[in-house]
This record gives C-alpha cells, structure tokens and sequence, in this order.
C-alpha cells in the first residue's frame, strides 16, 4: 500500500551550495536504480527532463503519459508527478523562482500544465549540447563567476524548452480577443482560487463583467467560467486526497471551505463520486 505523510511529498534537488539550480545526466537500467522516482511527488523548483533515450511512463496530476526519445519535459513545481522508467539516459535540470528569468517564470506559468513534446534531430541536438556545456559550467566550482555561468547557463536551457512549447501555441498578437481574455483568466484562477470561488471576483480582477468573461471562456473553451473554478479546487483536493493523510475535513477547510457538507457535495458532482471513494479507490 502506498505510504502517505501529512502532506504531498517533496523531492529536493541536490544541490551541494544550495544555489537553488541543479544539473545531472541520469542512466536507468533497473527498476531499484529509480525506485524513488516510482513514488508521486512534488519538485522545490521548476525541473526539466530530456529523454535521451529509452521509453518513460509518467503520470501528472492523474494524467498518464508515454514519453519515447527524444522527448523534453518541463514540471511545474505544483504538479504532481511519479515516474516509471527502465534503460533510459535522461539529462535534467532544475532551477527557483529566485534564479530563474522573470520573462520565462512568466511564461511557464502561462503553458502550465505542459505535456511532454517530442523534439526532432536539430532540436534534441541543440538542447543536448548546449546541456553538455552547462554540466561543464557545473563542474567549475572554483571560478569566481561560477554561480552566475551555471545560472545563465539553465537559463538558456529553460528558453530552448519554453520556446518549443510557444511554438505550439498561439502568438498573442494572432490570439482573439476571447482567447487573451480566457487566458488571463486562467493566470489569474491559477494564483487565486483558494480565496475566489466566483466567477464575479474574476471578474472584478480582469476589469471586465461577469457575463462578458463567461462568454469568453466559454466560446474558447466549450466550458463556463464556474466549471473552470471547480475544476480546478478538485484538482487540489484530488491530489490531497491521494498523496496525504489529511480528512477531507481538513484538506475543505485548507481549500477555503468552512462549510464541508457543502465541500462534499462540490467534490462528488465535479469528480463523479465521493472524496474517500475516490481516496480508497486510488489506494495502491
């Protein structure tokens, strides 16, 4: 049976100065050597994977995913995750908030959650070099700027992968004026939806009315801005619910429900069943 702690496991990068950034090229060829891996989790910061070579299974808030090289990966630090993986080479690296450019933060949370890409041979070529010179940037601790090369060194890193995710999505100068709304909607639930339950709070912070942001995300998503809400305060329950200990008591009134009756009831009309059916039914 899976073990469970009081809230969702973290895994810390190591990280010997504690600069906040980390580097490394992992070989799996059995299961014991990422037997860690195996259980869910969270990162302390914002981690890339480029899958060299070999197949990686990976679930992400409840999502699955088959990952075949060459493949990059970016995880948000609030997405949960497990990984199962046998003969792979995978580079990775991981960088804060503090370190990290404020444009591509920015960025990333826009195409947060990000599911995997796979990358053709100029691509892969680009970014496996360029993290060949940034493990050497890491290796060079005596050097007087050494923080500062490791750090623009993943930075660069970062914008290789973000800029493959853009390439996929819209420009926001060709995005409608439906499609910019219901993006920064989607910025804004992301930071508040703890607090803001409504689909008026929204609407007050985008400056907008009510109706106009409701027709918005719904003529770009099919859904209304109320089921958005909900979507995403059962998210965080759901990975409450699965990776701790906590009574569905306690993880309502952590997502801002004093009222657990009706707590209970949101969860069962969003998710298609109660919160401890879902619990035990995703036990391990």
């Amino acid at each position: 049976m899976r073990k469970k702690s009081e809230s969702i496991p973290i895994n810390y990068f190591d990280d010997d100065d504690n600069s906040g950034i980390s580097i490394e090229k992992i070989s799996i060829t059995d299961l014991p050597a990422f037997e860690e891996q195996d259980h869910s989790h969270r990162h302390d910061r914002h981690s890339f994977f480029l899958l060299e070579s070999g197949i990686v299974h990976i679930e992400i808030d409840f999502q699955k995913y088959e990952i075949k090289a060459p493949s990059v990966i970016y995880i948000h630090p609030d997405q949960v995750h497990r990984t199962i993986a046998l003969n792979v080479t995978v580079s990775s690296w991981a960088i804060n908030n503090e370190n990290l450019n404020a444009e591509y933060l920015e960025l990333l949370e826009e195409i947060t959650p990000a599911r995997p890409l796979a990358l053709n041979e100029e691509t892969f070529s680009i970014i496996s070099e360029s993290v060949s010179l940034c493990m050497k940037f890491s290796e060079r601790k005596n050097d007087k700027l050494y923080h500062g090369l490791l750090r623009d060194g993943c930075n660069v890193l970062a914008a290789l992968v973000i800029s493959q995710y853009l390439e996929q999505t819209k420009s926001i100068d060709k995005l409608s004026r439906f499609e910019i709304v219901t993006k920064a909607f989607r910025k804004t639930l992301e930071h508040n939806f703890i607090v803001a339950k409504q689909p008026t709070d929204y609407a007050q912070k985008l400056n907008i009315s009510t109706p106009y942001l409701n027709e918005c995300v719904k003529n770009t998503t099919g859904y209304s801005v109320s089921y958005h809400i909900q979507e995403r305060i059962i998210l965080e329950a759901k990975r409450l619910l699965f990776y701790s200990r906590k009574s569905v008591k306690e993880i309502a009134a952590e997502l801002g429900y004093d009222d657990y009756p009706y707590f209970s009831r949101l969860f069962t009309k969003v998710a298609g069943m109660t919160a401890l059916t879902f619990r035990n039914k995703n036990l391990d």
